[in-house]
């Protein structure tokens, strides 16, 4: 079994690995033997030890959501694993458990943060919300998205610290300008949406024409039915946009003939915790219209159309596997 994927990262088999011991550790019946089977697991390969570390990331982002939930059995197993997972930890040393806390912070940068905690506009994880603007203009925010609305006598500025919008603008004489990390986007009398994530922006146009400039290169425009991605450095391919990209803004995901990966790959923008794909079924082709408000739902219409199965390792630890032969 190869230990990491083609981008040097933990595999999708070591991830799962990782999370099942998470699960055992945590289990009421856990003992010295599982500990220090653990302990081998987690020595025997580097990758091991950052699968863990990304087990316990996702972990401590949880926990705020734990913390908001009745005292139901499940939130009482959770909390009696937190209790094992410590003991467990307790078995490598002081060393490495100082270790694993150092790589379990947060490494979004302060600033970054605390700009998008003061954003005027914001929506949860999941959350899809229709924005109207003081001169008619529209704006829906998609989930986990942050935006500050700047409107001045001579200019209609937002500035899109993170997540999605799609904008359909109104007549007026000041320019509509969308900023982001990588540039400034503005409006030539048009629907689009503008999506800022990872260091890259993706513009998709929809109707009429996008004004998009960064520090790098002269300004282009983007047609109806263009979509772009760019970076601090280089412009990226020009392609199609799809009509399914705003979908989303009525809480559809719309899939024509899509990778499933690249459906998980959107569908846990919608839902808290960790959602993965086995590599083997990536490549599955996903075709119909998903619930984007009940993420788990949509899962399970998958199951139900494809040779695949949910593997449910931890209530925060979801994957889909290929279906067992029966």
């Amino acid at each position: 079994m190869t230990s990491r994927s083609s981008d040097g990262t933990p595999s999708h088999q070591v991830l799962q690995q990782a999370a099942h011991w998470y699960a055992r550790l945590g289990a009421i019946e856990a003992d010295g033997s599982t500990q220090h089977a653990w302990q081998q697991w987690y020595t025997a390969d580097a990758a091991h030890r950052q699968a863990w570390a990304a087990v316990e990331r996702i972990s401590q982002r949880m926990q705020p959501l734990q913390a908001e939930a009745d005292s139901s059995a499940q939130a009482l197993l959770l909390a009696r694993g937190n209790l094992g997972r410590r003991k467990a930890l307790g078995a490598l040393g002081m060393g490495s458990a100082l270790l694993l806390l150092g790589a379990t912070v947060w490494r979004t940068p302060l600033q970054e943060t605390l700009a998008v905690w003061r954003a005027g506009q914001r929506t949860h994880v999941g959350e899809v919300r229709a924005l109207a603007l003081a001169d008619g203009s529209q704006v829906w925010l998609n989930s986990a998205t942050a935006l500050n609305v700047d409107y001045r006598a001579d200019l209609r500025l937002l500035r899109l610290l993170q997540g999605e919008i799609l904008i359909q603008t109104a007549a007026d004489t000041r320019p509509f300008i969308v900023s982001t990390g990588e540039g400034r986007l503005r409006a030539l009398g048009t629907r689009f949406s503008v999506c800022a994530a990872e260091g890259q922006t993706e513009l998709s146009v929809f109707e009429g024409a996008v004004q998009a400039s960064t520090d790098f290169a002269a300004p282009r425009v983007f047609q109806s039915g263009q979509q772009i991605h760019f970076d601090h450095r280089a412009w990226g391919a020009l392609t199609a946009a799809s009509p399914g990209r705003e979908s989303w803004s009525r809480g559809v995901l719309l899939a024509d003939n899509l990778r499933l990966g690249d459906f998980v790959a959107e569908l846990r923008r919608y839902r808290h915790g960790y959602l993965g794909v086995a590599p083997q079924i990536a490549d599955i082709k996903v075709v119909g219209a998903y619930p984007l408000d009940k993420p788990d739902l949509a899962l399970e219409m998958l199951a139900s159309a494809l040779p695949i199965r949910i593997q449910r390792t931890l209530p925060w630890w979801v994957s889909l596997e290929p279906r067992q032969p029966v």
